[in-house]
Parts: structure tokens; sequence; C-alpha cells
């Protein structure tokens, strides 16, 4: 079986529902997050996925992610990797876009970066470091990460330029997967939330 990520965006907190840029700022989780977080578990422990035996499990180190997935029942099977941290905002950090646009009416962070933080470049190659490893052997992998690094992965693992994130919105506590058609990399399924409703 040719392996499969499995996105886990962490759960609500009051951060993301207001729309701030949240990078390395460990925000935790609202209520309503830690139970769209076990909702999500109960949704990955059931059919068709059975608890996902044999998967492996990566999460970001932040808070809002580690929790998620010790919620969700994987976090005695996960290891937390750095390389799934969420985008360094930099000056922006804790900015909504409206903020930033009130000084750059043009920006866009999948075609302008943001300053004094990552780059565009850097986050495209943490997300290929992320893919190489999921398809370095025959298992599927799970990833309990933030929004812009996971649709960074979604543009990488389509091997598109990482701009192609802007196209791809993605809900707190979602679920998406990336895996193949007709041998080639594809989304299978995208920012899906049926679970919380």
């Amino acid at each position: 079986m040719a392996a499969r990520i499995f996105l886990a965006r962490h759960g609500q907190t009051e951060w993301s529902r207001s729309g701030r840029h949240t990078g390395r700022t460990d925000v935790p989780l609202l209520d309503e997050g830690r139970r769209g977080a076990e909702l999500l578990g109960e949704r990955l422990h059931r059919a068709p996925w059975n608890g996902l035996p044999g998967v492996e499990v990566r999460t970001s180190p932040l808070v809002r992610a580690e929790e998620t997935c010790q919620l969700a029942g994987f976090g005695d099977r996960a290891q937390p990797w750095d390389a799934l941290m969420e985008i360094d905002y930099g000056a922006y950090e804790g900015l909504t876009p409206d903020e930033i646009k009130a000084g750059r009416p043009d920006w866009l962070i999948w075609r302008d970066g943001v300053p004094q933080g990552e780059t565009l470049a850097a986050v495209a190659a943490r997300a290929d470091e992320v893919i190489g490893w999921a398809r370095s052997a025959e298992r599927d992998v799970l990833v309990f990460a933030h929004g812009h690094i996971l649709r960074a992965l979604g543009a990488r693992w389509l091997g598109l330029d990482i701009s192609f994130g802007a196209r791809i919105r993605l809900e707190p506590t979602s679920l998406s997967v990336l895996g193949w058609a007709y041998g080639e990399p594809a989304i299978e399924r995208w920012n899906d939330t049926g679970h919380l409703g």
C-alpha cells in the first residue's frame, strides 16, 4: 500500500476564532476545540479507519496540536516534530489579515511572506521534509499540526508551488487525507469537518 498522510488541524483556539496569525505563540485550545478533538478521535477510531492500526503519528510540539492529538486518542503513539510547527509569522504574529492589510492592501501570505519571519522557501522545505518522511515506507502517517503548514503540505504533496496553499482552506479540527490516484499524488479528502456537525 502506498503511503497516505492523514492531516488533522488542531482544535479551535481564541486566536484561530478571531483570525489572528498564530505561529509560535503557544495558545491553548478552547473547550470547543477540546470537544472537536474528541469528536475527531471518535471518527478516526470508527470504520473505515478503525483507529488507523500501524499508523505512524507525529505532532507539532505546540500545545494546541499536542492536546488535539492527545484528546483524539493518539498521544501515546505520537512523536513531537519541529517540522510540523506553524509558520513563524515574525512581525505579523498575533495580527489579523485586516490589520496587516491596513498597511499592505495587496498582501497575500502565500505570495509575499512575512517580515522578520520564516521565508516561504523555508516553509516549503519543511513541507518537503514531512512528505519525504511520509513516502519513506509502506505505511500511513497521521500528523497533528496547524492551518498554514498543513496547507503547504497539501500543495507540496501535489508537486505544486507553495502558493497553491492559498486555494485550499482548512478549518480547525478538520480532517484531510493526501493519497494517490492513478499512481499520482492526489487529495483524497480535504477540510472535512463532518465529525463536528
